[in-house]
């Protein structure tokens, strides 16, 4: 009689918890409406372990042979291990959602954002290795087999540390390297930086990865020590703001005042223009010809590297409407024929 009585109060306990667990979402998601936080993620986990609760009950009060409610034992020990270890995954994505969504209802700025998105993950990807390893090690200590062993080596522990030291040398460092990256973030999520004379925008970062996506979509996987044993540029270290040239090799014809007046109208004109830097600056000057620099700003390289592209091609038109004059005759073939941009 009792074991059927266990058995259905573990049944209306699962079917009373599950009811209450629906209802506190429900009312959490109905205060944070539109959201997307991914609340679905906690109920499975949560339901397998009131499962498990409720079957341990009725096993233990069953009345079966004792080998077999032994095995029964162990296997619930396993689900069990293993459902916390997989609530507690879970429930560490979960607040990477929520406080990257609540920092982003705050209004801080793009800088700020990525800084704490990159610190958020790489914590949850280092608690989510350590709760793998403990409850992989929880799973095996439940054999005494395992456990003996565990014991034996314990006892020669000096010579396994020097060994296992030497073996994971190098993905202790890249761990290592994974933990200075949260620490210090010389590179964030969402950072534009040139690696290997290619400039991207990180997509992702892992403990021993990451990933550059390139603008032709094509990404670079770069090893995570790479960014911390290279020099490397990061043009969104304290703040997106850039400041592009155009170089144009011009004859000594040219009337520079109103190139530079014609570079400031366009510029002015332009809506990519952050309203910080516009220059024309005369950076050269040898037998056949001059430098000029046109200097201009934008809040980020997307809108300097459009801003800088019609610029270019406004001017070498301006510079044709006036009818640029060659540079000198005597400049041969080592001049250019007209006039150069870069």
């Amino acid at each position: 009689m009792m074991p059927a009585v266990v058995a259905a109060f573990a049944f209306l306990l699962y079917l009373v918890a599950n009811s209450l667990l629906k209802s506190l979402i429900a009312k959490v998601r109905a205060s944070l409406r539109d959201t997307g936080l991914p609340f679905g993620m906690l109920l499975l986990p949560i339901r397998l372990l009131f499962l498990l609760i409720g079957v341990t009950g009725v096993v233990h009060y069953a009345k079966i042979p004792s080998e077999a409610k032994e095995l029964a034992i162990h296997a619930l020990t396993i689900g069990s291990i293993a459902g916390v270890a997989w609530l507690m995954l879970r429930g560490f994505a979960f607040t990477e959602s929520l406080i990257q969504m609540r920092y982003k209802e705050v209004g801080k700025g793009d800088i700020e954002a990525r800084r704490v998105a990159t610190n958020v993950s790489l914590i949850r990807k280092i608690l989510n290795v350590l709760v793998i390893i403990l409850a992989v090690s929880g799973v095996l200590m439940t054999f005494d087999t395992v456990r003996q062993i565990g014991l034996s080596i314990l006892a020669s522990a000096g010579l396994a540390g020097v060994v296992m030291g030497f073996a994971a040398q190098r993905s202790l460092q890249t761990l290592i390297a994974g933990i200075q990256i949260a620490i210090a973030q010389p590179v964030r999520l969402d950072d534009v930086v040139v690696v290997e004379n290619e400039t991207g925008r990180v997509e992702e970062i892992t403990l021993t990865y990451v990933v550059v996506r390139l603008s032709d979509q094509r990404r670079i996987i770069v090893p995570i020590t790479w960014f911390i044993d290279r020099p490397f540029q990061n043009w969104t270290r304290s703040s997106t703001e850039l400041i592009g040239a155009v170089t144009l090799q011009v004859g000594y014809a040219m009337p520079v005042g109103d190139l530079r007046a014609e570079l400031e109208r366009i510029v002015s004109a332009h809506p990519l223009w952050d309203k910080r830097v516009v220059r024309l600056e005369v950076t050269g000057a040898v037998r056949q010809y001059m430098e000029l620099r046109a200097l201009v700003s934008a809040a980020n390289s997307v809108d300097l590297w459009t801003l800088r592209c019609e610029v270019r091609e406004k001017l070498i038109g301006f510079m044709r409407q006036i009818g640029a004059e060659p540079p000198d005759d005597d400049a041969g073939d080592s001049g250019p024929d007209e006039f150069s941009v870069r």
